[in-house]
């Protein structure tokens, strides 16, 4: 680790310590309201085990006990048939779909009318946009991914979505004196959701319980992807150094968010197992009880 890693992990720890005080009492109260809060999983935590086996992944992860689920880019090759058919076994097993995960294809001109039609079908809210795509150097070229934005979603609205952003490390790392992701949040309509990725993050040295006091209204999701310096984002929801107790308290009093999404990139288990183990700590913590490892 770098010098300058070294400060912004000290930076950070600082000011986590502080909001740690801030929002002790915020988070009390809104461990009273978690049951409100549906709790989904992103379902590239299971790509390997839904290619292979799609119907069957999607009735193990109502089975474990999660409310919904968000599909992620591949998705977009369906047909409308296929999504109607995906619409009723999610209904048959009670699970939503709020939102997706997308592609530049699906924001492009030629795109997006495919895009807004398979939402509609899944009952989804935001078609996010879940990577920029490459070279993206300058806040002008960040200004342009705004605009993208905000042009798709105001093509949106009429059908009852609107557009969403997933950040990954990327958005954090300054351009022009500037961090890409604040230059996407002053840049776009404020019905667009800012989908927060709290373990990268974290893992960039920033703080994201100030991220969410500093756009109320527009962290209507989170991915609960969690991080240690050791383990990377490896490591189970719980066992890394995400403030989640105060991530939550700050979502629900100022964020907006409408439903948390369970995120892993692979872990030392399978991919269901990881997926029910996520699940099991998230509700102990939610709860109170202590988490088992």
């Amino acid at each position: 680790m770098s010098l300058n890693q070294e400060s912004t992990r000290r930076e950070f720890a600082s000011a986590l310590a502080g909001a740690s005080l801030a929002y002790a009492a915020i988070g009390s109260a809104a461990g009273k309201s978690a049951n409100r809060i549906p709790i989904g999983l992103e379902l590239f935590s299971v790509r390997d085990e839904l290619q292979k086996d799609p119907s069957g992944t999607l009735q193990k992860v109502a089975q474990m006990g999660y409310d919904c689920v968000e599909f992620y880019a591949p998705y977009f090759e369906w047909t409308p048939e296929h999504a109607k058919e995906v619409r009723q076994q999610l209904d048959t097993l009670k699970l939503r779909c709020y939102s997706t995960h997308n592609g530049k294809q699906s924001f492009t001109d030629a795109g997006l009318e495919k895009a807004i039609q398979l939402n509609r079908i899944l009952g989804s809210k935001f078609i996010v946009l879940a990577h920029p795509g490459e070279n993206l150097k300058t806040a002008d070229d960040w200004k342009g991914v705004a605009e993208t934005l905000n042009k798709a979603n105001s093509k949106m609205h009429p059908e009852g979505l609107h557009a969403g952003y997933h950040n990954h490390d990327l958005e954090w790392k300054p351009v022009n004196g500037q961090k890409p992701i604040e230059i996407l949040a002053s840049n776009t309509d404020k019905s667009i959701m800012l989908q927060l990725d709290v373990g990268t993050c974290v893992e960039t040295g920033n703080n994201p319980v100030i991220w969410i006091n500093s756009n109320p209204g527009r962290i209507k999701s989170l991915h609960l992807k969690e991080w240690s310096p050791n383990g990377g984002y490896k490591v189970l929801f719980g066992e890394g150094v995400c403030p989640w107790k105060q991530i939550f308290a700050a979502a629900e009093s100022r964020g907006g968010v409408e439903y948390y999404l369970i995120e892993q990139e692979g872990s030392r288990f399978p991919e269901l197992e990881t997926a029910e183990r996520c699940l099991v700590s998230y509700k102990d913590l939610r709860s109170g009880a202590k988490t088992t490892s």
